[in-house]
């Protein structure tokens, strides 16, 4: 267990919510537990290989659903607990700055860094393959479609700006 001494040799401020973060890894560690005991439980069979292209698909799935979770504005609604406002950025996006001590900002430091919460994006989309290839492709499918659109619409715009001047 950590103590406060601990957080500020970790961090001269003592800032790093590092009980916050422990609660959180230990949050993910035990939902996957309990995940795969329900699957053992109803007898899953798990997929022996994951082919490429099914990795690739949950994949970007997990980089567009980590985005929606900690950039979009429509989901400001769910990181406004724990993030403050910073910025508007491009394409709808939002830069949020986590607030708070403890949980809060740990849970601030998650919800407002896609990177962070990937991890948990991929979990459940990998999780959803294991128990139901058919629909976690399904889904996997749609946030991939909304990532290759984004690309496109800044490839129209990148192309608008260049031939415009």
């Amino acid at each position: 267990m950590t103590t406060e001494a601990d957080a500020r040799h970790y961090d001269e401020r003592g800032e790093v919510p590092l009980k916050g973060y422990a609660t959180l890894a230990t949050t993910f560690g035990v939902a996957v537990g309990l995940y795969a005991a329900v699957l053992r439980r109803r007898a899953v069979v798990l997929p022996e290989r994951v082919p490429p292209w099914d990795v690739a698909l949950l994949g970007a799935a997990t980089y567009k659903a980590s985005r929606l979770i900690t950039k979009d504005k429509v989901t400001s609604f769910l990181r406004a607990p724990f993030t403050r406002r910073e910025e508007d950025t491009t394409a709808g996006e939002v830069m949020d700055q986590p607030r708070g001590k403890g949980l809060r900002l740990a849970v601030g430091d998650l919800i407002s860094c896609p990177f962070c919460m990937s991890a948990w994006a991929a979990g459940a989309l990998v999780g959803g393959y294991a128990a139901a290839p058919r629909a976690a492709r399904l889904i996997g499918t749609g946030f991939a479609a909304m990532t290759v659109s984004d690309w496109l619409q800044y490839g129209w715009t990148w192309i608008q700006q260049h031939v415009e001047g």
